[in-house]
């Protein structure tokens, strides 16, 4: 008995020897893993994108705006005209948050019982609504501590609650799962299946097999968005503040661009099972360097490097700028261009990549 225990054990080494995908599974999802949580995820949020506008205008204010960005909590990266244009770059999604420095600065200063100024905070993400409501408890230079230093005031998640956060991004992560996994499987079910025989005797061409086989996911993607939007405001009450068809018309890039991947994963995979173990290497950055779970701002610089070129990165910004902030998808166009980008440069790689034929 144990000497057909070993001669089994012994045929399954010798098997993933041979398989070098899942021995790179073995090795590279653990590695993976290791260096996205050790060196990638920091919850200690840093650099967080700001604007001053400072109406005082006078050394003590200037001193207040260079100690907060001295704390290295946020990065003042413009000023701002008045709360009415730090409001607009919050709805656009340029800052997380903006300080209003008024003109009766200096008297506001001899009065402990009044803040000095007001704090604007992107409230859609919970922990940079949490990092720099810590501002109020900044001290004022060469001043006395003063409670509160800073108004906070809070934009689109006020009450703070966790689904208005997750629920956008979610609709993402559930979409890239899905339409990678579908199309990943597609050109290798063809071929398992016998159905590619038939498919290279007819006048197809490879760009136009590509196209087929991902038009009716498009559908599919769109129909999963509505199935969670709904459920979102009947169960969590997730707020749709912006218009349906930009939300409709964000998937749909986002959906062209996980299925154009997912074609590519199909070209590089043999069978059903190798295209399952490739398209787990997605997953991981996507998820994890996206935003939806961790503050891209508390990333290193590298990663934020690489979460940018990843489509879930951009699609959790068009999701959380539409439902949560209402902003129309025309003030988000700095995230549409990399979707359309990635659709084309993987759909291209995908129809190049495949052969109609069986070797």
């Amino acid at each position: 008995m144990l000497r057909r225990l070993l001669a089994i054990a012994g045929k399954e080494v010798r098997q993933l020897k041979r398989d070098r995908l899942t021995f790179g599974m073995i090795v590279g999802v653990p590695l993976l893993q290791i260096l996205l949580f050790g060196y990638a995820i920091d919850l200690d949020v840093r650099n967080v994108n700001a604007a001053v506008a400072d109406h005082a205008n006078t050394t003590l204010s200037r001193q207040l705006v260079a100690s907060a960005d001295a704390s290295q909590v946020i990065s003042i990266s413009r000023a701002a005209s008045g709360p009415e244009e730090l409001k607009e770059l919050l709805d656009t999604g340029q800052i997380d948050v903006g300080i209003f420095i008024p003109p009766d600065f200096e008297r506001r200063v001899i009065d402990a019982e009044r803040p000095v100024g007001q704090l604007l905070i992107n409230g859609s993400d919970p922990t940079v609504e949490r990092i720099a409501r810590g501002l109020s408890e900044m001290p004022l230079p060469g001043q006395q501590l003063r409670s509160p230093l800073f108004e906070p005031r809070t934009y689109y998640n006020p009450e703070r609650r966790s689904p208005v956060n997750i629920v956008p991004a979610l609709i993402g992560v559930i979409l890239h799962m899905t339409m990678v996994l579908f199309t990943a499987i597609a050109i290798v079910r063809e071929r398992e299946r016998g159905n590619l025989e038939m498919l290279i005797t007819t006048p197809v061409k490879r760009v136009e097999l590509m196209l087929g086989k991902i038009l009716p996911y498009v559908l599919i993607g769109l129909i999963q968005v509505t199935l969670i939007v709904l459920v979102s405001q009947w169960l969590f009450d997730v707020p749709v503040r912006g218009r349906v068809i930009d939300i409709y018309l964000a998937s749909m890039l986002f959906i062209l661009a996980s299925l154009a991947l997912g074609l590519t994963v199909s070209t590089f995979a043999k069978t059903q099972f190798e295209a399952m173990q490739l398209t787990v290497f997605t997953f991981l950055p996507s998820i994890l360097l996206s935003g939806f779970m961790f503050p891209f701002e508390g990333m290193p610089r590298a990663a934020q490097w690489i979460g940018e070129v990843i489509p879930l990165t951009h699609f959790v910004r068009l999701s959380r700028g539409i439902l949560v902030r209402g902003t129309e998808i025309g003030e988000l166009h700095m995230e549409i261009w990399p979707l359309l980008a990635f659709f084309a440069v993987f759909m291209v790689l995908a129809t190049l990549r495949f052969k109609k034929r069986l070797d």
